[in-house]
C-alpha cells in the first residue's frame, strides 16, 4: 500500500491462547502478513470479551482469564488484503474475520535512526 487513498482493513478476532503449530496464532498471522508484503499488522490484546462460545474472558482480578481476546488488524489495498484471505482461511479455525472499507490519510514509516 502506498501513501493514501482507499484501502481495506481486515480485523481478526481470536483468543490469545489460540495456536498454530505450537506458536501463538496472532504471531503467525503477523509473520505471514509481513512475508506477503502487506503494509503492516498490529495485535491488540483485549481486557474483556466473548465470542461464539459465549464464555466471557476478562482481565479483572477476581475472574482472571488466561485466554483474553486478541484482535489482529491489517490495512492495505483491497487487492493485497483479498489475496491474503486464503491464508487466514487456513489459519483461523475459531474466531471472527471482518473486512471494512477505509481510507488511509497518512502512512509514514520511521526513517533510519541517526546516531546521537
Amino acid at each position: 500500500m502506498r501513501p493514501t487513498g482507499p484501502a481495506l482493513r481486515v480485523t481478526i478476532f481470536i483468543g490469545e491462547n489460540d495456536t498454530w503449530h505450537h506458536k501463538p496464532l496472532h504471531s503467525e498471522i503477523v509473520h505471514r502478513a509481513h512475508a506477503a508484503g502487506l503494509a503492516g499488522a498490529s495485535v491488540f490484546r483485549g481486557i474483556e470479551g466473548f465470542g461464539a462460545s459465549s464464555l466471557i474472558h476478562t482481565s479483572r482480578l477476581l475472574s482472571l482469564s488466561e485466554d483474553l481476546p486478541v484482535a489482529v488488524v491489517i490495512v492495505d489495498t483491497e487487492e493485497r488484503v483479498r489475496a491474503f484471505l486464503p491464508q487466514l482461511d487456513e489459519l483461523v479455525a475459531e474466531g471472527l474475520v471482518i473486512l471494512d472499507d477505509c481510507e488511509v490519510v497518512r502512512y509514514v514509516g520511521r526513517g533510519p535512526k541517526e546516531p546521537r
